[in-house]
């Protein structure tokens, strides 16, 4: 398996093919801000294509017994884990991460989701009961068909396989996109998936920016369910686009999380899990705190942070005014 290849194509039908238009982006990386690889720049024609490949797959994939369905995704966690330190090492030339972190959390973490998804659905029940002792009901449980998946690039893998899995775990067919930021992981993933026997057009990639991809993906009328992690105002844009088509949406979205301490704190506990809160992944996922909020000893604690002391202004603004060259990139996409 390749850490990087020189160009990152999209992944349908089981194949790494050219995107339609034959275009491609510069992929960045952060440590050098030099161009390492080529990433497909794709449009609605390549999610045409995902979409004959998934419906054609769902066929089959749909009716496969819970069974194999559990010994391929945990084959796929099994090769993940096999090349942990690969993955690691790419993710972290990716995204700018630390190495320590992506070889301690992304890349577990994903196997992690394979595996759970894997043996949850070896676990599964349903209801029934009786109304008015004239009828019997009960709730059957059937996979949807295809689900778009749009995943960010704070947490490539992680975030990306926690869609994935569960979406073809339980019988459906999935279309991904994930960040043209940092798509090398994906890109190994497709790889994983040939080796471990997961048939053809169960998973499809298709690499591209949030207006030429992910707008297609979620407007497409055979792509029924969609998962978006992202900022709000493009998930918004997902919802409007979704809403007259009745999809079934995920979104999962920004948000300022505020940590609290109170009086009875244990001080120097609640410092050090603040800034880990904070500052981990260089504050870049989603539940990382923001602000301390109503601290009853706001002024020790700051003092604490900082022995000379901070403006208010500052600190509630920390994260908020500070733009990434990422969150730039990422907004200009959308």
């Amino acid at each position: 398996m390749r850490t990087e290849a020189d160009k990152i194509q999209n992944f349908i039908d089981g194949q790494f093919i050219e995107p339609v238009g034959g275009k491609y982006l510069d992929n960045i990386e952060p440590a050098t801000g030099k161009s390492y690889s080529q990433v497909a720049d794709s449009d609605s024609r390549d999610v045409d294509l995902a979409v004959v490949a998934a419906e054609k797959a769902f066929v089959d994939w749909s009716c496969t017994p819970a069974a194999e369905r559990s010994k391929i995704l945990l084959r796929i966690a099994d090769l993940i884990e096999r090349d942990l330190e690969k993955f690691a090492r790419a993710e972290s030339i990716d995204t700018g991460k630390p190495l320590s972190l992506a070889r301690t959390l992304d890349i577990p973490r994903a196997v992690a989701n394979f595996r759970f998804f894997a043996t949850a659905i070896l676990h599964t029940e349903s209801e029934a009961h009786i109304t008015d002792n004239v009828a019997f009901n009960y709730t059957t449980r059937q996979p949807r068909g295809i689900a778009g998946l749009i995943s960010p690039w704070n947490l490539p893998l992680y975030l990306l396989s926690w869609k994935i899995a569960p979406a073809i775990a339980v019988g459906n067919i999935a279309i991904a996109k994930p960040s043209e930021l940092t798509p090398v992981t994906a890109y190994m993933l497709c790889e994983i998936a040939q080796e471990a026997g997961l048939p053809n057009g169960v998973l499809n990639v298709v690499h591209g920016t949030g207006p030429n991809v992910g707008a297609a993906i979620t407007a497409h009328p055979k792509i029924n369910t969609i998962s978006f992690t992202g900022g709000t105002v493009t998930g918004r844009k997902v919802a409007e686009a979704c809403a007259p088509l009745f999809k079934k949406v995920s979104l999962e979205l920004g948000g300022k999380n505020p940590n609290i301490v109170f009086a009875d704190a244990d001080l120097e506990a609640a410092i050090a899990g603040s800034v880990r809160s904070s500052f981990a992944n260089q504050g870049q996922i989603c539940l990382c705190g923001s602000r301390v909020r109503r601290a009853l000893r706001l002024q020790r604690f700051r003092s604490s942070l900082h022995p000379e002391g901070f403006e208010t202004k500052s600190w509630r603004s920390a994260g908020r005014e500070d733009r990434t060259r990422r969150d730039r990139e990422q907004d200009a996409a959308r």
